[in-house]
Parts: C-alpha cells; structure tokens; sequence
C-alpha cells in the first residue's frame, strides 16, 4: 500500500468552523499517521499531493442511498436481466466517490456480493453498510405487485423476498435478510411519494409488528432503520426502538420531541424531491402525473416540518436517495440541510461524523485524526462559507478512501 503525504492543506474537522491552517498529513497503511504544521522533506519517497492552500475534509458518508437503483422503474425488471444491475452498479459507485462519498449506507437492494467486491477493491466504490431487501407489508410502499396481477419484486439467492405480514411473518424476513448478511435492518413503515397505491399519510406495519423486527434486530446487535413519512408511523417506529426515520415528512413537534428523548436519527433526504420536480420522469412512466403531483403538495410541507425537527435538537444524518435521483447528486443535500436551519458545521457533522456514529465507527471515520482511516477528501473552497460547493463535483479534486487515491484531478 502506497504511502501518502499531503502538504498545505487547511483541514476542516466535523468539531469547528474554525480551519487547521497550513497543515501537512502523513498518511501510512492506510490509515493518518500524523499530522504536522511544519512542512517536510522526509517523505520524498512517498506520493506528494500539493494541496496548495486547498480544504482537506473527511470523506462523506451517505446514510440514505441505493447504490444498485437508477431510478426504481418496474417496467426495467422485465426487460433488464439481472447481471445488468451489477454492471450498472459499477458507474454508480464511481459516481459517488466522485461525489466525495467514500462510505454509504444502503437502504435497500445492494447485496453482500457488491459489498464484498468493495472491500477486496475490485473496483472504485465507497465502503458499504447494506441493508439487502427493504421489509414491506402486503400492498404497502415497495410490494411491487401491479393491477395487472404481475408481482414485480425481484428474488435470487441471497436476495429476499421482503414483503411480510403479521409478527411470525416479519419475525422470519428479519431473520432472511440477517441471513443474507445485513449490517442493519430496512422496513418500510409507511406509504411513500413515489409508489402509486398508498399514501405517505398512512403508518405500516403495526405495533407488535415492529417491535418483533426490532428486538429480533437488536438480538443480532443491529439497529432498524425506517422509511417513514407518516406522523403515526414515526410515532410508532420511536417507540418500538427504531433508531433511524428516513424522509420524516409529516414529523411535527411533538414526534420531534420524541425523537430527540429517544436520541434517534432522522435523514430527511430533501435534495431527492427538489431533484425530481425539477427533472420529472421518464415519458412512458405511467404514474408520473401522479407523482409529481405527490412532490408538489408535500415539499413545502417536508421543509417546514423538518425546521420544526431541527429546532426540538433532533440528531440529522445527510441522506440523498441517489439511486431514485442520479447517483453522484450525493452532497447536494448538505444546502438543503442548512436551508432548513442546520448550520454548515452541522450539516458537514450529519455527512461525516454522525454518520459514523450510526454504526459505531467514530473512531475509524468521520473526522481527520491521527490512528483514523484514511478517507478523506480535497476541495477547492471553504464549505463552512459556500456548502453549495460542495455538491458541484468539479469542486471535488481528490478523493482518498483507506488510504488509496481514487480521484485526482491535479497532477501530482
């Protein structure tokens, strides 16, 4: 494993607004090896990057992405084979390190052969926590069953079926998908925006449902994670021990609240409804006036309730749903959260260093320290003045991930 050493950089840490200026790291086995004010000339040997008063950050992590997904069309699972995805996978993957990403937890359809290709480095990808299959109640958001009678859902060896009913029933999807090697346990716990049959208002899966998918989870030391934009299922999930709400549409003060006491997370995932009323859907999309209707009515609403969620201290993890919207838009989301009144030291903090403490990795990743993995990134401008910087990936000059380079756009 190479070596690095990266001279002149200003680091800016997920603790203070304040830059590290004129700082040098050494970066050895893939891990920071130290960290010095003063230049030096020891490491001639080594690979030198020049960071010519450039902002070293700590790779982003992504707690809401689908690195599998280009947009979640049923029609494509008739006409696509399977070994497509895989493929299709690998630009993906490329796109978001390019992005700045270099660690994401997968909400849904990564499997443990993609996670496996990424840790023997097969490829350029970011470090993977996966979920495998999304947990679902008949006819609820993702049953992928049509009018037509046709079942969509796609199942292979070490890819469920998520669709469960009663407490015995998701008892043993629980146990499939902790079977199939799943860092964390992904359900569905209310209708969504973007499925045409059921509303995003509604709560799914019921009490005793969701405590047996927690406490089998928590049996296995794994937290459960829920699409929820319902205020009933919010409320339910943070009483069954949920310990991360996606989306948090219709969340109010009270919900907050309850959020904030239990110290869970939320990851609102703004930036994919902005991204798809700007853009729209594909022609033949037969649901696309509907759901672009859906966006519409609930944007102002989700920005307005998220600020309510913000000013109860309710902990945030930046989540993009790439995957539904184009991978490699990851770090558009950190504007949104400031938009909603996060600070950009806090929106930097719910990219890298909470989403490390989700999975109790804070002491490998989210910051740049001495002993910590090396993921780490260079960019042109101080995100703390222009966070919207950040999600222009020209911006993105270097990106470093266990200590490899993965992008470079100087030479050095």
């Amino acid at each position: 494993m190479s070596s690095i050493y990266i001279k002149n950089v200003n680091i800016i840490n997920p603790f203070s607004e304040e830059p590290l200026d004129e700082r040098h790291v050494l970066i050895e086995n893939g891990r920071i090896k130290s960290l010095h004010t003063e230049e030096s000339t020891l490491y001639k040997d080594h690979i030198v990057i020049d960071g010519e008063d450039d902002y070293l950050l700590p790779g982003f992590i992504d707690s809401h992405a689908h690195i599998m997904a280009n947009g979640f069309h049923k029609e494509d699972i008739m006409k696509d084979p399977l070994s497509y995805y895989f493929y299709n996978a690998v630009d993906n993957m490329k796109a978001t390190i390019d992005a700045g990403v270099t660690t994401v937890r997968d909400t849904g359809l990564a499997d443990i052969g993609v996670k496996m290709a990424q840790e023997r480095k097969i490829f350029p990808a970011p470090r993977l926590n996966i979920s495998i299959k999304p947990l679902a109640i008949t006819g609820g958001h993702f049953d992928h069953y049509l009018n037509s009678g046709f079942d969509m859902e796609i199942s292979y060896p070490g890819f469920p079926v998520g669709t469960c009913d009663g407490v015995e029933g998701v008892l043993r999807k629980t146990r499939e998908v902790i079977r199939a090697r799943a860092d964390f346990i992904k359900i569905m716990a209310s209708g969504g925006i973007l499925s045409p049959y059921t509303s995003p208002e509604i709560a799914q899966f019921n009490k005793k449902e969701l405590k047996a998918i927690v406490d089998e989870a928590g049996n296995h030391n794994l937290k459960v994670v829920a699409h929820c934009h319902s205020r009933e299922g919010i409320e339910r999930c943070a009483k069954a021990g949920v310990k991360s709400i996606e989306h948090g549409t219709f969340i109010d003060r009270k919900t907050s609240q309850l959020l904030a006491k239990k110290r869970m997370y939320l990851t609102p995932t703004l930036v994919v409804h902005q991204t798809l009323i700007k853009e729209g859907f594909p022609v033949w999309d037969s649901f696309a006036d509907s759901k672009v209707k859906k966006l519409k009515e609930v944007v102002k609403i989700q920005k307005e309730n998220i600020s309510t969620a913000y000013e109860e201290g309710v902990s945030f993890l930046m989540g993009s749903d790439c995957g539904v919207i184009d991978h490699g838009k990851n770090l558009g989301e950190l504007k949104n959260l400031v938009d909603v009144g996060l600070s950009p030291i806090e929106a930097i903090q719910a990219g890298t260093i909470e989403g490390a403490k989700f999975f109790n990795q804070e002491n490998d990743l989210g910051s740049i320290e001495e002993g910590k993995i090396a993921d780490m990134i260079i960019v042109k401008e101080n995100p703390i003045d222009k966070i919207e910087s950040l999600a222009d990936n020209d911006n993105i000059l270097t990106v470093i991930q266990d200590g490899k380079i993965l992008k470079h756009k100087p030479i050095y």
